[in-house]
């Protein structure tokens, strides 16, 4: 079993067939293209998206139906080109992809992006950064109410 070393959770040995590849990179982290998805029983449901090429680069993520029961994933179809998926329909979410939203920590509280998601096809792991600029998401989500963060 392969294992590398992190910045932030020392060695970690994982499946060598399970390492999440984004074929275009991230926006900003177009270098960085194979990574690990990351869980620990204290800290479910986060995801953290632990590159095998930057050790200090991870980024914590939650599943979107964890932020929005009823979230609706749009995803172009240049990016399920990139998938591997069919451009008739829109991927399901749990079915044959996994939907991630980075988090972001700022003064006001955490945030999340739902209008740019991480989206993962199930079966064969290829990733995007599926951005939907019509959907009507924020890329800054609460997810605290504002009355929370003045205690």
């Amino acid at each position: 079993m392969p294992s590398f070393d992190t910045q932030n959770f020392g060695t970690v040995e994982y499946e060598g067939n399970s390492a999440v590849e984004f074929p275009q990179g991230l926006p900003g982290f177009e270098e960085r293209r194979r990574f690990v998805a990351l869980t620990f029983p204290d800290s479910k449901p986060l995801v953290f998206l632990q590159s095998l090429e930057d050790r200090g680069l991870c980024f914590v993520t939650l599943p979107v139906l964890s932020i929005d029961q009823h979230y609706r994933l749009e995803v172009c179809e240049e990016d399920l080109a990139r998938l591997g998926l069919a451009p008739e329909q829109q991927p399901r979410i749990g079915k044959e992809v996994a939907c991630l939203a980075v988090l972001t920590l700022q003064e006001s509280g955490p945030t999340a992006n739902l209008l740019a998601p991480i989206v993962v096809n199930i079966g064969t792991l290829k990733a995007v950064q599926a951005i939907a600029p019509e959907s009507g998401y924020s890329h800054q989500h609460a997810l605290l109410p504002a009355e929370a963060l003045t205690c």
